[in-house]
C-alpha cells in the first residue's frame, strides 16, 4: 500500500545554483548531494516543515533519451516547465518577501475560490504557484464564473 509521496524531481539548469535558490531564497534546507554510477548526481532539498518529501533537483539527461532531453531544455528556456506548488500562511506577505530577493512572479496574489494565489519562476523558469488556501469547499461552477 501507498503511504504517501516521498520523492518530486524539479528539472533545473544547474544544481548548484538551484539548491542556493531553493535553501537561501526559499527557506528549504540541503538535502543529499551525492554523485552516483557515470557521473548522476542525487541532488535534493527538503523544507523544514515537510521533511519527509525530497526534493530532487535533475538534470533532464541519461537515462532519458536524447530527443526528450533536448525537449525539455527548450522548455526550460522558454519557462514551460512545471515546478512546485506550495503552501503559504499569508500569500501577499510571501509575496513581498519573495520579490525583494529578486524573484520574477508572473501573478502577483489574486483571489481564487480555493485562497489567494500567486505565480512565480524559480531559478531554472520553472512555474511555481504559491497558495494561501481558504479551506472552503470548491465546485467546477466557482471556475466558470466570469
Amino acid at each position: 500500500m501507498i503511504e504517501n509521496i516521498s520523492i518530486v524531481s524539479v528539472f533545473v539548469k544547474d544544481q548548484d545554483e538551484s539548491k542556493r535558490f531553493y535553501t537561501e531564497v526559499l527557506g528549504f534546507e540541503e538535502g543529499d548531494d551525492i554523485v552516483l554510477g557515470e557521473g548522476y548526481r542525487w541532488c535534493t532539498v527538503v523544507h523544514p516543515n515537510q521533511p519527509e518529501l525530497l526534493v530532487n533537483l535533475a538534470i533532464p539527461g541519461p537515462p532519458m533519451d536524447p530527443d526528450l532531453v533536448a525537449a525539455m531544455k527548450r522548455a526550460q528556456d522558454a519557462g514551460g516547465l512545471n515546478g512546485l506548488g506550495m503552501s503559504v500562511d499569508d500569500c501577499r506577505a510571501t509575496y513581498e518577501e519573495l520579490s525583494g530577493k529578486g524573484v520574477e512572479f508572473i501573478q502577483p496574489p489574486s483571489e481564487r475560490p480555493y485562497g489567494v494565489e500567486a505565480v512565480c519562476r524559480d531559478n531554472s523558469g520553472n512555474w511555481m504557484v504559491l497558495v494561501e488556501q481558504n479551506h472552503a469547499t470548491v465546485t467546477a461552477a466557482d471556475f466558470e464564473q466570469g
